[in-house]
């Protein structure tokens, strides 16, 4: 059964424009697809477009340049466009900021597998020490010490402000007059997003909240 397609917020690529035209832009010469890992000149290595599923599950994070490609092999569809125009020997197409691919791509579901960083795991909490509630000086911290058997697992760490983390020191919870605000948990793949990210663009933000 096929998925009702969403509605699309403020800003979104019209469903008939998409009718229009397909799910990428006119067709256009295919040395222009070849070529288009080297254009358009003014696709920063820096920028970022959120790739959605089919089913309009956010699950990765790609270059402006990869963007392109996908969507002039017909393989994505733009979902959101920036003010911004790309611009390319034989065509111009508006700079994407969120696209959609046209056909399901399974993603497996082992995130917790993926490495335990510093920036995931703060991610994951919000940029908030998890004893406190302090957003300044953030450490991480194994709620179980490893020193007693404590696994480094997204169970056992949690992020945590300087003082709290020399206050807990090598002692289990039970011991002090502490407290965790929430306990930790693997995190859902979206975090992932954030951390590839440095900031979350307005475009992003009703997508990434339809996955929370």
């Amino acid at each position: 059964m096929q998925d009702t397609v969403p509605p699309g917020p403020a800003g979104s690529v019209s469903v008939p424009e998409r009718q229009r035209h397909g799910p990428g832009p006119p067709p256009i010469a295919a040395a222009a697809v070849v070529g288009a890992d080297t254009v358009p000149s003014d696709a920063g290595v820096g920028g970022r477009v959120l790739v959605l599923n089919a089913t309009y599950e956010p699950i990765n994070v790609c270059s402006i340049r990869r963007a392109v490609v996908l969507l002039l092999k017909d393989k994505a569809e733009m979902i959101e466009r920036g003010a911004r125009q790309l611009h390319a020997e034989s065509f111009t197409l508006a700079r994407p900021l969120v696209i959609r691919l046209v056909t399901y791509v399974r993603v497996p579901r082992q995130a917790h597998r993926r490495k335990i960083t510093r920036r995931a795991v703060f991610a994951r909490d919000g940029w908030a020490c998890q004893y406190c509630g302090s957003r300044s000086n953030l450490t991480v911290d194994h709620v179980i010490p490893r020193s007693k058997g404590g696994p480094s697992s997204w169970e056992n760490i949690v992020a945590s402000c300087g003082p709290c983390n020399r206050r807990k020191g090598d002692q289990l919870l039970a011991h002090l007059d502490m407290e965790l605000q929430r306990a930790p948990r693997t995190p859902r793949a979206e975090i992932f997003i954030h951390v590839s990210a440095p900031t979350i663009p307005t475009a992003w933000q009703p997508y990434l909240a339809r996955a929370a």
